[in-house]
């Protein structure tokens, strides 16, 4: 029976931080959606496609903060901010998303981010492709 109760208990925590990881997608996803339609890089679908990615990413190990970015980029502020830390997250999304974009939010960048909706509107364009790094055409 304590067993039983303590995997229940266990569970109950890691949903709640599974969820928690995904209020940074889901905050920047109605962001972008509720830009004026001018405003929007991509198509609604495409970024509702997005959040399911960007929800994937949350859970990557090295992953802290994950958000959707305008240009249709996934943004991740590590748990880790090391070379083989960053390398290892960057090939794990690769593998999972050739097509993806993933950009990391450095340290000096972290202070001028205020709200979720700062972070939705950087670039991804000075991330180099997964195509590219996977050579994938």
């Amino acid at each position: 029976m304590r067993l039983w109760v303590a995997t229940a208990m266990l569970l109950v925590l890691a949903t709640g931080a599974a969820r928690a990881d995904n209020e940074n997608c889901r905050k920047s996803r109605e962001y972008l959606l509720a830009t004026p339609d001018g405003d929007q890089a991509l198509t609604p679908q495409a970024y509702n496609d997005l959040f399911k990615v960007c929800i994937a990413t949350s859970a990557m190990p090295n992953v802290k903060d994950a958000y959707i970015l305008r240009d249709g980029g996934i943004a991740v502020i590590p748990k880790q901010d090391s070379v083989p830390a960053t390398a290892s997250t960057l090939a794990q999304f690769c593998d999972a998303y050739p097509h993806g974009v993933l950009r990391f939010i450095t340290r000096k960048e972290k202070p001028a981010i205020r709200s979720v909706t700062d972070v939705a509107r950087m670039s991804s364009t000075s991330s180099t492709p997964c195509k590219k790094i996977k050579g994938v055409s």
